[in-house]
């Protein structure tokens, strides 16, 4: 996680925004890196702490790893 960013939002709500980057090694082991920026919304209630919204920008981790393992065929 990159430069998190933290809003208290009042006692009961916070708001984190960060840079998630994830490094690895391709099917022809080449080094890669996916780079999206995440939000999540945060609320307590009963005492805990749970995330009510997520939101992603920029190339989704899954479809990033997919694409960098996917075969050619000619």
């Amino acid at each position: 996680m990159l430069t998190p960013v933290v809003h208290i939002l009042g006692d009961e709500s916070a708001c984190i925004a960060y840079v998630l980057l994830l490094q690895f090694l391709d099917r022809n082991g080449q080094p890669q890196s996916v780079r999206t920026e995440e939000t999540r919304i945060w609320h307590k209630k009963d005492s805990r702490w749970q995330c009510v919204h997520f939101h992603r920008s920029g190339m989704p981790v899954a479809a990033a790893i997919k694409s960098s393992f996917a075969t050619t065929t000619m």
